[in-house]
Protein backbone atom coordinates (compact mmCIF):
# COMPACT_ATOMS: atom_id res chain seq x y z
CA UNK A 1 0.00 0.00 0.00
CA UNK A 2 1.21 3.47 -0.89
CA UNK A 3 3.30 2.23 -3.84
CA UNK A 4 2.72 2.67 -7.58
CA UNK A 5 4.46 -0.49 -8.83
CA UNK A 6 2.72 -3.84 -9.37
CA UNK A 7 5.14 -6.78 -9.53
CA UNK A 8 4.34 -10.12 -11.18
CA UNK A 9 6.38 -13.18 -10.12
CA UNK A 10 6.44 -16.82 -11.13
CA UNK A 11 6.49 -19.13 -8.09
CA UNK A 12 8.22 -22.51 -8.49
CA UNK A 13 8.88 -25.38 -6.04
CA UNK A 14 12.55 -25.41 -7.06
CA UNK A 15 15.22 -22.75 -7.02
CA UNK A 16 14.88 -20.01 -7.98
CA UNK A 17 11.58 -20.08 -6.13
CA UNK A 18 10.61 -16.59 -7.31
CA UNK A 19 11.26 -15.25 -10.80
CA UNK A 20 10.00 -11.82 -11.78
CA UNK A 21 7.95 -11.85 -14.98
CA UNK A 22 7.04 -8.19 -15.35
CA UNK A 23 6.14 -5.06 -13.44
CA UNK A 24 3.59 -2.34 -14.06
CA UNK A 25 3.84 1.30 -13.02
CA UNK A 26 0.48 2.85 -12.13
CA UNK A 27 -0.50 6.50 -12.15
CA UNK A 28 -1.72 6.66 -8.56
CA UNK A 29 -0.57 5.17 -5.27
CA UNK A 30 -2.18 1.90 -4.25
CA UNK A 31 -4.55 1.91 -1.26
CA UNK A 32 -5.90 -1.57 -1.89
CA UNK A 33 -5.74 -4.33 -4.50
CA UNK A 34 -8.08 -7.17 -5.52
CA UNK A 35 -7.89 -9.83 -8.24
CA UNK A 36 -10.85 -10.27 -10.57
CA UNK A 37 -12.05 -13.92 -10.88
CA UNK A 38 -10.86 -15.70 -14.00
CA UNK A 39 -14.41 -16.16 -15.24
CA UNK A 40 -14.59 -12.38 -15.68
CA UNK A 41 -11.50 -12.16 -17.93
CA UNK A 42 -11.71 -11.18 -21.59
CA UNK A 43 -10.24 -14.43 -22.86
CA UNK A 44 -10.72 -13.54 -26.54
CA UNK A 45 -8.36 -10.60 -26.00
CA UNK A 46 -5.81 -12.95 -24.35
CA UNK A 47 -6.30 -11.32 -20.95
CA UNK A 48 -4.75 -13.68 -18.37
CA UNK A 49 -5.11 -11.51 -15.27
CA UNK A 50 -6.99 -8.43 -14.14
CA UNK A 51 -6.61 -6.66 -10.84
CA UNK A 52 -8.52 -3.73 -9.39
CA UNK A 53 -6.38 -1.00 -7.86
CA UNK A 54 -7.94 1.28 -5.27
CA UNK A 55 -6.39 4.76 -5.27
CA UNK A 56 -7.30 7.85 -3.28
CA UNK A 57 -10.01 8.83 -5.76
CA UNK A 58 -10.67 5.93 -8.14
CA UNK A 59 -10.95 2.19 -8.70
CA UNK A 60 -8.59 1.39 -11.60
CA UNK A 61 -8.61 -1.93 -13.52
CA UNK A 62 -5.15 -3.17 -14.52
CA UNK A 63 -5.17 -5.79 -17.27
CA UNK A 64 -2.39 -8.25 -18.17
CA UNK A 65 -2.45 -9.45 -21.78
CA UNK A 66 -0.35 -12.08 -23.52
CA UNK A 67 0.52 -10.93 -27.06
CA UNK A 68 -0.67 -13.40 -29.66
CA UNK A 69 -0.71 -13.09 -33.43
CA UNK A 70 -4.38 -14.04 -33.51
CA UNK A 71 -6.90 -12.77 -30.99
CA UNK A 72 -9.93 -14.08 -32.86
CA UNK A 73 -9.70 -17.59 -31.45
CA UNK A 74 -9.68 -19.19 -28.01
CA UNK A 75 -6.19 -20.17 -26.82
CA UNK A 76 -6.44 -23.38 -24.80
CA UNK A 77 -2.85 -23.11 -23.53
CA UNK A 78 -3.55 -19.74 -21.90
CA UNK A 79 -6.91 -20.63 -20.41
CA UNK A 80 -7.17 -24.11 -18.87
CA UNK A 81 -10.36 -24.99 -17.05
CA UNK A 82 -10.74 -23.00 -13.85
CA UNK A 83 -12.57 -23.51 -10.57
CA UNK A 84 -16.33 -23.20 -11.01
CA UNK A 85 -18.92 -21.41 -8.91
CA UNK A 86 -20.95 -24.39 -7.64
CA UNK A 87 -20.01 -25.75 -4.19
CA UNK A 88 -18.84 -29.36 -4.03
CA UNK A 89 -20.71 -30.15 -0.81
CA UNK A 90 -22.60 -28.48 2.02
CA UNK A 91 -21.63 -27.78 5.62
CA UNK A 92 -23.14 -31.01 6.98
CA UNK A 93 -21.41 -33.03 4.27
CA UNK A 94 -18.04 -31.46 5.11
CA UNK A 95 -18.47 -32.24 8.81
CA UNK A 96 -19.31 -35.79 7.81
CA UNK A 97 -15.96 -36.11 6.02
CA UNK A 98 -16.87 -35.21 2.42
CA UNK A 99 -13.75 -33.79 0.67
CA UNK A 100 -15.00 -33.38 -2.86
CA UNK A 101 -13.42 -30.55 -4.85
CA UNK A 102 -15.26 -27.77 -6.64
CA UNK A 103 -15.78 -28.74 -10.25
CA UNK A 104 -13.72 -27.07 -12.97
CA UNK A 105 -15.37 -25.22 -15.85
CA UNK A 106 -14.23 -24.07 -19.28
CA UNK A 107 -13.40 -20.43 -19.97
CA UNK A 108 -14.40 -20.83 -23.61
CA UNK A 109 -17.24 -18.34 -24.24
CA UNK A 110 -19.32 -21.01 -25.99
CA UNK A 111 -18.86 -23.55 -23.20
CA UNK A 112 -19.43 -21.38 -20.15
CA UNK A 113 -21.71 -22.99 -17.52
CA UNK A 114 -25.13 -21.44 -16.99
CA UNK A 115 -26.04 -23.14 -13.70
CA UNK A 116 -25.81 -20.90 -10.64
CA UNK A 117 -25.94 -21.40 -6.89
CA UNK A 118 -28.02 -19.44 -4.40
CA UNK A 119 -27.33 -19.62 -0.68
CA UNK A 120 -30.27 -20.85 1.45
CA UNK A 121 -32.13 -18.29 3.51
CA UNK A 122 -31.04 -18.47 7.14
CA UNK A 123 -33.97 -18.75 9.55
CA UNK A 124 -33.71 -16.25 12.40
CA UNK A 125 -34.19 -17.87 15.82
CA UNK A 126 -34.16 -16.45 19.29
CA UNK A 127 -31.11 -16.80 21.55
CA UNK A 128 -30.83 -19.94 23.61
CA UNK A 129 -28.87 -20.50 26.77
CA UNK A 130 -25.81 -22.72 26.82
CA UNK A 131 -26.64 -26.30 27.72
CA UNK A 132 -30.33 -26.01 26.81
CA UNK A 133 -31.76 -29.23 25.43
CA UNK A 134 -33.35 -28.94 21.97
CA UNK A 135 -36.54 -30.97 22.25
CA UNK A 136 -36.70 -31.38 18.44
CA UNK A 137 -33.31 -33.00 18.13
CA UNK A 138 -32.62 -34.41 21.56
CA UNK A 139 -29.10 -32.90 21.60
CA UNK A 140 -27.60 -30.16 23.71
CA UNK A 141 -26.39 -27.03 21.88
CA UNK A 142 -22.89 -27.53 23.20
CA UNK A 143 -20.84 -30.58 23.96
CA UNK A 144 -19.99 -30.21 27.63
CA UNK A 145 -17.04 -32.59 27.47
CA UNK A 146 -15.15 -31.35 24.41
CA UNK A 147 -15.99 -27.66 24.30
CA UNK A 148 -16.68 -27.87 20.53
CA UNK A 149 -20.03 -27.54 18.81
CA UNK A 150 -21.26 -30.65 17.12
CA UNK A 151 -21.74 -30.56 13.35
CA UNK A 152 -25.49 -31.00 13.58
CA UNK A 153 -25.87 -28.05 15.94
CA UNK A 154 -24.20 -25.67 13.42
CA UNK A 155 -27.09 -25.99 10.98
CA UNK A 156 -29.92 -23.64 11.77
CA UNK A 157 -33.17 -25.43 12.64
CA UNK A 158 -35.46 -25.59 9.69
CA UNK A 159 -32.80 -24.41 7.18
CA UNK A 160 -32.95 -26.04 3.77
CA UNK A 161 -29.42 -27.20 2.97
CA UNK A 162 -28.81 -27.64 -0.75
CA UNK A 163 -28.00 -31.20 -1.78
CA UNK A 164 -25.36 -31.50 -4.50
CA UNK A 165 -24.65 -34.51 -6.64
CA UNK A 166 -21.20 -36.05 -6.86
CA UNK A 167 -20.92 -34.84 -10.45
CA UNK A 168 -20.15 -31.32 -9.30
CA UNK A 169 -16.54 -32.18 -8.50
CA UNK A 170 -13.88 -34.88 -8.38
CA UNK A 171 -14.51 -37.77 -6.06
CA UNK A 172 -11.65 -37.05 -3.69
CA UNK A 173 -8.26 -35.42 -3.37
CA UNK A 174 -6.71 -32.57 -5.37
CA UNK A 175 -6.79 -33.28 -9.09
CA UNK A 176 -3.80 -32.12 -11.13
CA UNK A 177 -4.62 -28.97 -13.05
CA UNK A 178 -3.18 -27.47 -16.22
CA UNK A 179 -3.20 -24.15 -14.38
CA UNK A 180 -0.35 -25.48 -12.24
CA UNK A 181 1.94 -25.40 -15.26
CA UNK A 182 4.86 -23.03 -15.14
CA UNK A 183 3.71 -19.44 -15.56
CA UNK A 184 6.59 -18.82 -17.89
CA UNK A 185 5.49 -21.69 -20.14
CA UNK A 186 2.12 -19.97 -20.43
CA UNK A 187 3.27 -16.38 -20.82
CA UNK A 188 6.23 -17.37 -22.97
CA UNK A 189 9.93 -16.52 -22.59
CA UNK A 190 10.94 -13.27 -20.95
CA UNK A 191 13.64 -10.81 -21.95
CA UNK A 192 17.02 -10.70 -20.27
CA UNK A 193 16.57 -6.93 -20.18
CA UNK A 194 13.01 -6.84 -18.87
CA UNK A 195 14.16 -4.97 -15.74
CA UNK A 196 15.78 -2.15 -17.73
CA UNK A 197 15.03 1.18 -16.08
CA UNK A 198 15.10 4.48 -17.95
CA UNK A 199 15.84 7.57 -15.88
CA UNK A 200 16.29 11.26 -16.57
CA UNK A 201 19.80 12.43 -15.69
CA UNK A 202 20.38 15.26 -13.25
CA UNK A 203 19.54 18.77 -14.41
CA UNK A 204 23.23 19.62 -14.34
CA UNK A 205 23.49 17.56 -17.54
CA UNK A 206 20.60 19.34 -19.30
CA UNK A 207 20.73 22.05 -21.95
CA UNK A 208 17.95 24.47 -21.05
CA UNK A 209 16.42 27.75 -22.22
CA UNK A 210 16.13 26.48 -25.81
CA UNK A 211 14.23 29.05 -27.83
CA UNK A 212 12.72 29.23 -31.30
CA UNK A 213 12.98 25.51 -32.08
CA UNK A 214 11.47 24.31 -35.34
CA UNK A 215 8.79 21.71 -34.62
CA UNK A 216 7.68 21.39 -38.24
CA UNK A 217 10.41 19.14 -39.64
CA UNK A 218 9.00 16.39 -41.91
CA UNK A 219 7.89 13.09 -40.42
CA UNK A 220 10.85 11.38 -42.11
CA UNK A 221 13.22 13.47 -39.93
CA UNK A 222 13.99 12.67 -36.27
CA UNK A 223 13.71 16.39 -35.47
CA UNK A 224 17.39 16.93 -34.61
CA UNK A 225 20.65 14.98 -34.50
CA UNK A 226 23.53 14.42 -32.08
CA UNK A 227 26.93 12.78 -31.85
CA UNK A 228 29.16 12.28 -28.82
CA UNK A 229 30.35 15.91 -28.93
CA UNK A 230 27.50 18.14 -30.05
CA UNK A 231 23.84 18.42 -31.02
CA UNK A 232 22.28 20.20 -34.03
CA UNK A 233 18.80 21.72 -33.64
CA UNK A 234 16.79 23.29 -36.51
CA UNK A 235 15.35 26.69 -35.59
CA UNK A 236 12.12 28.32 -36.64
CA UNK A 237 13.92 31.38 -38.01
CA UNK A 238 13.85 32.12 -41.73
CA UNK A 239 16.68 30.80 -43.85
CA UNK A 240 16.94 27.37 -42.27
CA UNK A 241 19.04 28.33 -39.25
CA UNK A 242 20.54 25.53 -37.14
CA UNK A 243 21.81 25.84 -33.58
CA UNK A 244 24.88 23.71 -32.80
CA UNK A 245 25.41 23.16 -29.07
CA UNK A 246 28.32 21.49 -27.30
CA UNK A 247 27.31 18.60 -25.02
CA UNK A 248 30.40 19.28 -22.91
CA UNK A 249 28.89 22.65 -21.93
CA UNK A 250 25.51 21.85 -20.34
CA UNK A 251 23.40 24.40 -18.51
CA UNK A 252 21.14 27.32 -19.27
CA UNK A 253 21.69 29.00 -22.62
CA UNK A 254 21.93 32.79 -22.65
CA UNK A 255 18.83 34.79 -23.50
CA UNK A 256 20.73 36.44 -26.34
CA UNK A 257 20.84 34.78 -29.75
CA UNK A 258 23.45 32.04 -30.14
CA UNK A 259 25.65 31.60 -33.25
CA UNK A 260 23.98 29.42 -35.87
CA UNK A 261 24.50 27.70 -39.20
CA UNK A 262 22.73 29.67 -41.95
CA UNK A 263 21.60 26.86 -44.24
CA UNK A 264 19.82 29.13 -46.72
CA UNK A 265 16.77 26.84 -47.07
CA UNK A 266 14.30 25.22 -44.68
CA UNK A 267 15.74 22.06 -43.11
CA UNK A 268 14.21 18.74 -44.20
CA UNK A 269 16.73 16.43 -42.49
CA UNK A 270 20.21 16.57 -41.00
CA UNK A 271 22.87 14.07 -39.93
CA UNK A 272 26.35 14.04 -38.41
CA UNK A 273 29.14 12.20 -40.20
CA UNK A 274 29.82 9.10 -38.02
CA UNK A 275 33.57 9.32 -38.76
CA UNK A 276 34.02 13.10 -38.62
CA UNK A 277 32.23 14.66 -35.61
CA UNK A 278 32.69 18.14 -37.05
CA UNK A 279 30.94 17.53 -40.40
CA UNK A 280 27.19 18.10 -40.57
CA UNK A 281 25.09 17.22 -43.63
CA UNK A 282 21.85 19.18 -44.05
CA UNK A 283 19.13 18.37 -46.59
CA UNK A 284 17.07 21.39 -47.60
CA UNK A 285 13.65 21.85 -49.08
CA UNK A 286 15.38 23.38 -52.11
CA UNK A 287 16.51 19.86 -53.20
CA UNK A 288 20.13 20.51 -52.19
CA UNK A 289 22.40 18.92 -49.60
CA UNK A 290 24.88 21.22 -47.86
CA UNK A 291 27.94 20.03 -45.95
CA UNK A 292 29.03 22.16 -43.02
CA UNK A 293 32.22 21.96 -40.96
CA UNK A 294 31.89 23.02 -37.34
CA UNK A 295 35.02 24.64 -35.86
CA UNK A 296 36.89 22.83 -33.11
CA UNK A 297 35.35 23.77 -29.78
CA UNK A 298 31.98 24.69 -31.31
CA UNK A 299 30.40 27.65 -33.06
CA UNK A 300 31.76 31.01 -32.03
CA UNK A 301 30.19 32.92 -34.90
CA UNK A 302 27.50 32.36 -37.52
CA UNK A 303 28.45 30.05 -40.41
CA UNK A 304 27.18 31.21 -43.79
CA UNK A 305 29.27 29.31 -46.34
CA UNK A 306 28.99 25.50 -46.57
CA UNK A 307 31.97 23.30 -47.30
CA UNK A 308 30.15 21.81 -50.30
CA UNK A 309 26.72 21.75 -51.96
CA UNK A 310 25.35 18.59 -53.60
CA UNK A 311 22.90 19.06 -56.49
CA UNK A 312 20.99 16.39 -58.37
CA UNK A 313 17.54 15.92 -56.88
CA UNK A 314 14.72 17.77 -58.61
CA UNK A 315 12.28 17.85 -55.67
CA UNK A 316 12.37 18.37 -51.90
CA UNK A 317 14.58 15.85 -50.07
CA UNK A 318 13.05 13.50 -47.49
CA UNK A 319 16.01 12.13 -45.58
CA UNK A 320 19.76 11.51 -45.65
CA UNK A 321 21.87 8.68 -44.17
CA UNK A 322 25.64 8.25 -43.94
CA UNK A 323 27.16 4.87 -44.82
CA UNK A 324 27.98 2.87 -41.65
CA UNK A 325 31.39 1.59 -42.85
CA UNK A 326 32.80 3.73 -45.65
CA UNK A 327 33.78 7.35 -45.28
CA UNK A 328 32.44 10.04 -47.63
CA UNK A 329 29.36 8.04 -48.71
CA UNK A 330 25.89 9.52 -48.22
CA UNK A 331 22.47 8.39 -49.44
CA UNK A 332 19.43 10.64 -49.88
CA UNK A 333 15.76 10.20 -50.81
CA UNK A 334 13.51 12.80 -52.40
CA UNK A 335 10.02 13.67 -53.58
CA UNK A 336 11.31 12.94 -57.09
CA UNK A 337 10.97 9.26 -55.97
CA UNK A 338 14.67 8.53 -56.40
CA UNK A 339 17.35 7.44 -53.96
CA UNK A 340 20.78 8.86 -54.77
CA UNK A 341 24.19 7.86 -53.43
CA UNK A 342 26.83 10.59 -53.17
CA UNK A 343 30.61 10.46 -52.96
CA UNK A 344 31.38 13.43 -50.74
CA UNK A 345 35.12 13.61 -51.40
CA UNK A 346 34.35 14.20 -55.09
CA UNK A 347 31.16 16.17 -54.42
CA UNK A 348 29.16 14.19 -56.96
CA UNK A 349 26.36 11.67 -57.37
CA UNK A 350 27.61 8.16 -58.14
CA UNK A 351 24.36 6.16 -58.39
CA UNK A 352 20.62 6.75 -58.66
CA UNK A 353 18.42 3.91 -57.37
CA UNK A 354 15.14 3.38 -59.24
CA UNK A 355 11.92 1.47 -58.65
CA UNK A 356 9.88 3.65 -56.27
CA UNK A 357 6.39 4.72 -57.30
CA UNK A 358 5.44 6.87 -54.30
CA UNK A 359 6.81 8.78 -51.33
CA UNK A 360 9.79 7.14 -49.60
CA UNK A 361 9.16 7.05 -45.86
CA UNK A 362 12.45 5.64 -44.62
CA UNK A 363 15.71 3.99 -45.65
CA UNK A 364 18.49 2.21 -43.79
CA UNK A 365 21.89 0.70 -44.58
CA UNK A 366 22.49 -2.89 -43.46
CA UNK A 367 25.12 -3.29 -40.70
CA UNK A 368 27.62 -4.76 -43.19
CA UNK A 369 27.02 -1.84 -45.56
CA UNK A 370 26.17 -4.08 -48.53
CA UNK A 371 22.42 -3.48 -48.74
CA UNK A 372 20.02 -0.57 -48.52
CA UNK A 373 16.38 -1.08 -47.51
CA UNK A 374 13.53 1.36 -48.12
CA UNK A 375 9.84 1.52 -47.18
CA UNK A 376 7.46 3.75 -49.09
CA UNK A 377 3.90 5.01 -49.25
CA UNK A 378 2.94 2.48 -51.91
CA UNK A 379 3.02 -0.19 -49.18
CA UNK A 380 6.22 -1.85 -50.41
CA UNK A 381 9.56 -2.65 -48.81
CA UNK A 382 12.48 -2.73 -51.25
CA UNK A 383 15.95 -4.14 -50.81
CA UNK A 384 18.85 -2.85 -52.93
CA UNK A 385 22.44 -3.95 -53.42
CA UNK A 386 23.87 -0.71 -54.86
CA UNK A 387 27.18 -2.22 -56.00
CA UNK A 388 25.28 -4.71 -58.16
CA UNK A 389 22.26 -2.89 -59.55
CA UNK A 390 20.22 0.29 -59.37
CA UNK A 391 17.03 -1.80 -59.33
CA UNK A 392 15.64 -3.49 -56.19
CA UNK A 393 16.80 -7.07 -55.61
CA UNK A 394 13.71 -7.90 -53.53
CA UNK A 395 10.30 -6.44 -52.78
CA UNK A 396 7.76 -7.33 -50.13
CA UNK A 397 4.52 -6.06 -48.59
CA UNK A 398 4.96 -3.28 -46.04
CA UNK A 399 2.62 -1.60 -43.54
CA UNK A 400 -0.86 -0.64 -44.69
CA UNK A 401 -1.94 2.91 -45.38
CA UNK A 402 0.07 6.00 -46.12
CA UNK A 403 0.52 7.59 -42.71
CA UNK A 404 4.24 6.95 -42.38
CA UNK A 405 6.67 4.14 -41.65
CA UNK A 406 10.22 3.57 -40.43
CA UNK A 407 12.61 0.64 -40.73
CA UNK A 408 15.80 -0.56 -39.07
CA UNK A 409 18.02 -3.63 -39.46
CA UNK A 410 18.05 -6.02 -36.48
CA UNK A 411 19.55 -9.35 -35.36
CA UNK A 412 22.89 -8.96 -37.08
CA UNK A 413 21.40 -7.68 -40.32
CA UNK A 414 19.39 -10.84 -41.03
CA UNK A 415 16.04 -9.21 -40.24
CA UNK A 416 14.22 -5.94 -40.84
CA UNK A 417 11.98 -4.30 -38.26
CA UNK A 418 9.39 -1.92 -39.70
CA UNK A 419 7.11 0.41 -37.73
CA UNK A 420 3.89 1.64 -39.29
CA UNK A 421 0.10 1.62 -39.06
CA UNK A 422 -2.71 -0.76 -39.90
CA UNK A 423 -6.00 0.13 -41.59
CA UNK A 424 -7.48 1.15 -38.21
CA UNK A 425 -4.60 3.55 -37.44
CA UNK A 426 -3.13 1.24 -34.81
CA UNK A 427 0.62 1.63 -34.52
CA UNK A 428 2.44 -1.66 -34.87
CA UNK A 429 5.81 -3.19 -35.59
CA UNK A 430 6.53 -5.90 -38.16
CA UNK A 431 9.51 -8.25 -38.40
CA UNK A 432 10.77 -9.53 -41.77
CA UNK A 433 13.48 -11.96 -42.75
CA UNK A 434 15.71 -9.91 -45.03
CA UNK A 435 16.24 -12.77 -47.48
CA UNK A 436 12.50 -13.48 -47.80
CA UNK A 437 10.71 -10.14 -48.12
CA UNK A 438 8.08 -11.48 -50.57
CA UNK A 439 6.86 -13.92 -47.89
CA UNK A 440 5.66 -11.04 -45.73
CA UNK A 441 6.25 -10.42 -42.03
CA UNK A 442 7.19 -13.19 -39.62
CA UNK A 443 5.46 -11.41 -36.76
CA UNK A 444 3.23 -8.38 -36.25
CA UNK A 445 2.76 -6.68 -32.89
CA UNK A 446 0.17 -3.96 -32.28
CA UNK A 447 1.14 -1.33 -29.71
CA UNK A 448 -1.37 1.52 -29.46
CA UNK A 449 -3.36 4.11 -31.39
CA UNK A 450 -1.59 7.45 -31.87
CA UNK A 451 -1.07 9.87 -34.79
CA UNK A 452 2.74 9.96 -34.94
CA UNK A 453 4.99 7.37 -36.59
CA UNK A 454 7.05 5.25 -34.20
CA UNK A 455 10.78 6.00 -34.47
CA UNK A 456 12.79 2.79 -33.93
CA UNK A 457 16.28 2.89 -32.42
CA UNK A 458 18.08 -0.45 -32.27
CA UNK A 459 20.96 -1.40 -29.97
CA UNK A 460 22.81 -4.19 -31.75
CA UNK A 461 24.72 -5.24 -28.62
CA UNK A 462 21.62 -6.15 -26.59
CA UNK A 463 19.16 -6.57 -29.50
CA UNK A 464 16.80 -4.15 -27.74
CA UNK A 465 14.71 -1.78 -29.86
CA UNK A 466 13.43 1.52 -28.47
CA UNK A 467 10.25 2.95 -30.02
CA UNK A 468 8.58 6.30 -29.53
CA UNK A 469 6.96 9.02 -31.61
CA UNK A 470 6.93 12.79 -31.74
CA UNK A 471 4.38 14.00 -29.22
CA UNK A 472 4.55 10.75 -27.21
CA UNK A 473 5.47 10.49 -23.54
CA UNK A 474 6.18 6.75 -23.57
CA UNK A 475 9.18 4.86 -24.92
CA UNK A 476 8.49 1.17 -25.69
CA UNK A 477 11.32 -1.34 -25.24
CA UNK A 478 11.44 -4.81 -26.79
CA UNK A 479 14.17 -7.38 -27.11
CA UNK A 480 14.08 -8.70 -30.68
CA UNK A 481 14.92 -12.38 -31.22
CA UNK A 482 15.10 -14.48 -34.41
CA UNK A 483 12.88 -17.13 -32.79
CA UNK A 484 9.21 -16.97 -31.75
CA UNK A 485 7.70 -14.99 -30.14
CA UNK A 486 10.24 -12.54 -31.71
CA UNK A 487 9.32 -9.56 -29.47
CA UNK A 488 10.04 -9.78 -25.72
CA UNK A 489 8.66 -6.83 -23.80
CA UNK A 490 10.88 -4.86 -21.42
CA UNK A 491 10.05 -2.05 -19.01
CA UNK A 492 8.87 1.02 -20.87
CA UNK A 493 9.93 4.54 -19.95
CA UNK A 494 7.50 7.41 -19.44
CA UNK A 495 8.53 11.06 -19.45
CA UNK A 496 6.69 13.97 -17.88
CA UNK A 497 6.46 15.96 -21.12
CA UNK A 498 5.80 14.94 -24.75
CA UNK A 499 8.82 14.38 -26.98
CA UNK A 500 9.50 16.93 -29.71
CA UNK A 501 12.34 14.79 -31.04
CA UNK A 502 14.29 11.74 -29.98
CA UNK A 503 17.83 10.59 -30.85
CA UNK A 504 20.37 8.19 -29.38
CA UNK A 505 23.96 9.07 -28.57
CA UNK A 506 26.77 6.74 -29.71
CA UNK A 507 27.53 3.87 -27.33
CA UNK A 508 30.86 5.51 -26.48
CA UNK A 509 28.89 8.12 -24.51
CA UNK A 510 27.40 5.49 -22.13
CA UNK A 511 28.51 5.30 -18.49
CA UNK A 512 29.46 1.63 -18.51
CA UNK A 513 30.43 1.66 -14.82
CA UNK A 514 26.74 2.20 -14.06
CA UNK A 515 25.71 -0.52 -16.56
CA UNK A 516 24.25 2.12 -18.88
CA UNK A 517 23.82 0.60 -22.34
CA UNK A 518 21.81 3.29 -24.18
Amino acid sequence: QGENLLYCFEVAPTQPALTQVTQCRTEGSTRGLAAVPRLALDVMACEVLRVLQLTDTALVPVSYLVPRKSVQEFHEDLFPDCTGTLPATDAQGWWAGDSQQVGRVSLHPARRPTETFTSPIIAVTGPTSTGHTDTDTGHTDADQTSGYSSPSSLASPGSAATSLSASTGPSSGFASSPSQKSLQSILGPSSRFRHTQGRVLHRDCHLTNLRGLSLTTPGECDGFCANHQRVALPLLSAGGQIAVLELSKPGRLPDAAVPTVQNGAAVADLAWDPFDPRRLAVAGEDARIRLWRIPEGGLQETLQEPEAVLRGHTEKIYSIRFHPLASDLLVSSSYDMTVRIWELSAGREVLCLQGHTDQIFSMAWSPDGKKLATVSKDGRIRLYEPRRSSQPQQEGPGPEGGRGARLVWVCGGDYLLVSGFDSRSERRILLYRAQALPEGPLSVLGLDVAPSTLLPFYDEDTSVVFLTGKGDTRVFLYEVTPEPPYFLECNSFTSNEPHKGFVFLPKTACEVREVEFA
